[in-house]
């Protein structure tokens, strides 16, 4: 029975400060790093052993992947990285703390901003200190200036059915290591959740999300690992 287990990267410096983060590459804090470890021991303690492994080229994603695995002894797995399971670029809204945003802009705009299905952040402004065009990691890429979720969306999943679902369909048990926003397009997809019903989705950080498919790959079952 093919598995596919799914983790939000541990707590990054921008969570904590409550800053919008989206593509701009930031680490994860101390206690970050120790919900990823002890992500991996828990998945070495039920039983969870991947065959293969991707995450996003952004480096709280990669960290988080590589402490897991390294506390399940499996830092040998193949590891592919790809920029489609990054972050929601949140446009021109990187970098500004969440709480001066709403006092500046209205809570009700900004709730707008972050949880709704198609409206997306005002563009990066181009010249912005968060510019990544010059980044080598996303060279000859598209970058976008600003997404919605239903942008993300539009890319995470041609690359799980073009990548991804071919590993699970040879029976493989993949580990994905990945954003909250990216994230829930997986979720979406595989749980069937509608437009309206995904933009209330919380997907906590360092706490693997496991789904049971069936050899189609739909989805058997969803639980959170330390729910069993």
């Amino acid at each position: 029975m093919p598995q596919l287990i799914l983790i939000r990267h541990g707590q990054s410096q921008w969570n904590l400060e409550n800053r919008f983060t989206g593509w701009w590459d930031v680490d994860v804090t101390e206690k970050g790093a120790a919900e990823a470890w002890a992500a991996g021991e828990l998945m070495k303690a039920k039983g969870i052993a991947p065959d293969t492994a991707f995450t996003s080229v952004q480096t709280r994603a990669i960290k988080t992947l590589n402490l897991a695995l390294e506390a399940m002894g499996r830092l040998w797995l193949p590891v592919t990285k790809d920029w489609r399971l990054n972050e929601r670029h949140y446009g021109g809204l990187t970098g500004l703390d969440k709480a001066e945003t709403a006092a500046k802009h209205g809570e009700e705009q900004v709730k707008i901003w972050r949880r709704s299905f198609d409206i997306p952040p005002p563009p990066l402004d181009a010249g912005s200190p968060y510019d990544l065009s010059a980044d080598p990691r996303y060279a000859g890429i598209a970058i976008p200036s600003t997404e919605s979720l239903k942008d993300t969306i539009a890319r995470v999943l041609p690359y799980y059915e073009g990548a991804i679902a071919p590993e699970l369909a040879a029976g493989r048990t993949v580990l994905i290591s990945a954003h909250g926003n990216s994230l829930r397009a997986l979720v979406k997809h595989l749980s069937g959740i509608s437009d309206a019903d995904i933009t209330a989705l919380e997907i906590p950080t360092g706490q693997p999300i496991v789904y049971d498919l069936a050899d189609d790959l739909t989805a058997r079952e969803r639980y959170y690992l330390s729910e069993r």
